[in-house]
């Protein structure tokens, strides 16, 4: 069975009022990328994973990052993909745990009943391809190539 985070979890975005899940998740999927601003493993990964978010960016999904620091950590972390994507903060963890996730950096494919449909942890291509292609499917979209040229090399990632 497939579980997911509450949906009466508050989500509270950089920019605008914290709403629960269940308002977020009125319309479209969640596509998110949950990162660790005090790590360098999430650092690797920021060019990637906005090359990915801006593939599925017109598709039926809120392309996201979920940081695990306050707003102003996550602000400095992000400089202006803090602008150009929507990004929730998760100071306490609570909702990358709830999540499932455990290890940074993730991509969650959170669809639109709550549900977490597929996650990879840390940075393995064939496993954040595979997520890509969850939601690909689900929306009708392209999936963009992971992975490409520029992209890490494999790793573990950091603990939650």
């Amino acid at each position: 069975m497939a579980t997911g985070p509450s949906l009466d979890s508050t989500f509270t975005p950089l920019k605008g009022e914290p709403r629960p899940l269940r308002e977020w998740l009125t319309t479209f999927h969640f596509a998110s990328v949950v990162i660790d601003p005090y790590t360098h493993e999430s650092a690797w990964i920021l060019s990637t994973a906005a090359r990915i978010m801006r593939q599925f960016a017109g598709a039926a999904t809120r392309v996201n990052f979920v940081v695990t620091a306050p707003a102003d950590d996550a602000r400095r972390f992000l400089g202006p993909l803090a602008d150009e994507f929507l990004v929730f903060v998760d100071p306490d963890r609570s909702l990358t745990r709830q999540m499932g996730v455990g290890r940074l950096p993730s991509f969650v494919f959170l669809r639109i009943d709550g549900t977490v449909q597929a996650k990879a942890e840390g940075w393995n291509p064939a496993e954040w391809r595979a997520v890509a292609k969850e939601i690909a499917t689900a929306v009708q979209w392209s999936a963009p190539q992971i992975p490409a040229a520029g992209d890490p090399g494999a790793f573990a990632g950091s603990p939650v």
